[in-house]
């Protein structure tokens, strides 16, 4: 009679299996064509500027990972990841609170207030850079304001420089810190911080304790989202750095327009390539990639 009983049993597994299996071929099968124009546009590519970069003179060699070496391309390293933490912490700092005002308003000022943080998107990163510029210089706006409140007796040196530089990206980079944080921060029970205040804690301990752990998924999302796009960031740090701050992305476009070196150009993209995959790395390692940007 147990036989008799688990032989159902095994039929409907092995039927089940099967059909979760043709599920999977089928889901495969719909996802091929998509797949293989990801592979074309993207892997492809990839694959061709590390061949570049293992190339000189038409003979394979590593003379342009061993040129990464020299003090002068170690300080270009050095700064793009000095800007990019530095212009990533700012933006967290002065995202968070923003954000967090976003999560606890009612929903239809919150969306007003969010047309206000999306506005830039509408407007040319190219022309925001150029604003900057005429905002930061030594006759510009800001400085005769800070000169006519008496601050300063004479204008700062605010463009052409590092200074320049971290303003103009954070200006760029804050919006993509304030919708990770706004998606992660709306979605906290705030019955919770209730529940605390209730159990004796005070408004800075609930905070610490209940919401801030809540909304670290945000944190980190939006902090990688700002780190990596500033790592590859061009057009700001090229007009406000005025050639005195050169990152990494400049030299790339340095070497291959500037001197048609295509093999040193390739090894800084898979250079910084191979930094931003490590980075996802150690993240996923923390906690889950999909986890953070909304899934389940």
């Amino acid at each position: 009679m147990i036989a008799i009983d688990e032989a159902p049993s095994d039929g409907r597994r092995a039927a089940t299996l099967s059909a979760e299996t043709r599920e999977q071929w089928s889901m495969f099968g719909l996802a091929l064509p998509a797949l293989l124009i990801v592979g074309f546009l993207v892997f492809l590519p990839v694959g061709w500027l590390f061949g570049l970069s293992l190339v000189a003179d038409g003979q394979p060699s590593l003379v342009h990972y061993r040129r990464l070496l020299e003090p002068a391309y170690l300080s270009i390293f050095t700064q793009t990841f000095q800007i990019s933490f530095q212009v990533t912490a700012m933006a967290l700092l002065l995202g968070y609170p923003l954000a967090y005002l976003l999560s606890q308003i009612p929903r239809k000022v919150a969306g007003l207030l969010m047309i206000c943080v999306m506005l830039p998107f509408w407007t040319s990163i190219l022309v925001r850079t150029y604003a900057w510029m005429v905002l930061l210089q030594r006759r510009g706006i800001i400085n005769g304001w800070l000169i006519d409140l008496g601050l300063i007796d004479r204008p700062l040196s605010l463009v052409n420089n590092y200074t320049g530089t971290v303003i103009g990206m954070l200006h760029v980079m804050l919006p993509f810190m304030i919708l990770p944080l706004y998606s992660a921060l709306v979605k906290v029970d705030t019955s919770l911080m209730r529940a605390a205040s209730n159990l004796g804690a005070t408004p800075m301990r609930a905070f610490f304790t209940v919401f801030l752990p809540l909304s670290m998924p945000g944190v980190i999302a939006g902090t990688l989202l700002v780190f990596v796009l500033c790592l590859g960031f061009y057009v700001t740090p090229a007009l406000l750095g005025g050639g005195r701050v050169i990152m990494v992305s400049m030299k790339i476009q340095q070497n291959a327009a500037m001197y048609f070196d295509w093999g040193a150009a390739s090894a800084l993209g898979v250079v910084l390539l191979a930094a931003t995959a490590l980075l996802f790395w150690v993240i996923s390692r923390v906690t889950r990639i999909e986890r953070l940007f909304g899934g389940s």
